[in-house]
């Protein structure tokens, strides 16, 4: 029984562990999304300013 309930709370620990790493990534995604579509209208931006450069 001892051994049962050692599984079931070792079990419970590395859940928590992994739903809080779960969390982690989420928002590292999140994060990531975010810089790359600021780093997208960024290109965009310059990519226009060089085409306004350009001989018609």
């Amino acid at each position: 029984m001892t051994t049962e309930l050692h599984s079931t709370t070792a079990l419970a620990v590395e859940n928590r562990r992994l739903r809080r790493r779960v969390q982690d990534l989420e928002s590292m995604v999140l994060r990531l999304q975010a810089d790359n579509d600021r780093l997208s209208a960024a290109a965009r931006d310059d990519a226009l300013s060089v085409e306004d450069l350009q001989p018609a």
